[in-house]
This record gives structure tokens, C-alpha cells and sequence, in this order.
């Protein structure tokens, strides 16, 4: 009787487990090339946009329901929280990205997580030396009719260099 039950219990894990990665594999499989490039020009924008102090540009690739967890201290949730820390610092300073450097990215369905890592250089705009901030980021995207890339960031952790 009880290896009648492991033998089902064994069993079962087994279907589910395949069931599992065949889905996995088929989801990852309806990823097209174009998918890839879309969400590239959404980074490519959004820095871009960085460069030119563009909160709005920036905003265009930011999800409704946005939550950004920018350094263990700062924690936002919404869009116009972001807007707001975002027109807040183009304010005193010009920031642009020196360097960013796509470590990974996986793709589910209709969502992608990316981990790089980037370079901004801050340089304020009264006075002042320029500064790096250096770091790693995660950052969530899915699939947003309203971004003009089809992407929008729905979450992102930034990890600052020590």
C-alpha cells in the first residue's frame, strides 16, 4: 500500500515536472528576434531620454503600476512618484549613462527581466564636481500597447557598487 502511494506520488512529480518545463520551453520559444530588438530600444530610449533630462520621454516606458527601488533607502511606487524623483534630480543635476552593460535576460510570455550593469555620470548643474554612480539593475518590463516600443519597466532594483 505504501509503495503504491510513493510509486503515484513519484509519478505525479514526474508529470508535473514535465508538464512544467514543456510549457517553459513553449513559452520561451514565442520570443522573436523583434520581441529582443523591441525591448534593446527600450533601454536605448529611456537612457537617451536620461541624457536630454526628458522625464516624459522616460515616463512613455514606465508601466501604470511602476515600483522602483532605487537604493535601500528609496523606495517608489507609482509613475508619478517616479516622475516626480526623476524632474527632481534634472533639476540639480545632468545625468547620463556612460556605460550599460546587459548581463542577462530572460523572457516569459509577456514579460522580460533584465540584469545589467551601468555607469551614470552626474554632473550638477550649479557648481560641483562630477560624480559616478555605479551599479547593478533588475529590471522587469512587460508588454505595454501605450509604450512606443511595446515594453514598459513594471519593477526595478537598483543594487549600488560598494
Amino acid at each position: 500500500m505504501i509503495r503504491s502511494r510513493i510509486s503515484c506520488l513519484l509519478l505525479c512529480t514526474i508529470a508535473f515536472i514535465s508538464l512544467h518545463l514543456a510549457t517553459w520551453a513553449q513559452d520561451r520559444s514565442k520570443i522573436s528576434e523583434a520581441d529582443k530588438v523591441a525591448l534593446a530600444k527600450t533601454g536605448e530610449a529611456i537612457r537617451a531620454a536620461f541624457a536630454r533630462g526628458d522625464a516624459d520621454a522616460i515616463m512613455k516606458y514606465h508601466h501604470a503600476d511602476v515600483v522602483k527601488s532605487l537604493s535601500p533607502t528609496k523606495f517608489l511606487v507609482g509613475r508619478d512618484a517616479v516622475k516626480a524623483d526623476l524632474e527632481d534630480s534634472f533639476r540639480i543635476f545632468y545625468l547620463e549613462f556612460e556605460e550599460n552593460r546587459v548581463e542577462n535576460v530572460l523572457f516569459l510570455d509577456r514579460c522580460a527581466v533584465e540584469i545589467s550593469t551601468f555607469t551614470i555620470r552626474g554632473t550638477a548643474k550649479v557648481g560641483g564636481a562630477p560624480f559616478l554612480f555605479k551599479g547593478r539593475s533588475m529590471v522587469v518590463y512587460v508588454r505595454d500597447k501605450d509604450s512606443p516600443t511595446g515594453w514598459a519597466s513594471i519593477r526595478e532594483v537598483i543594487q549600488p557598487e560598494d
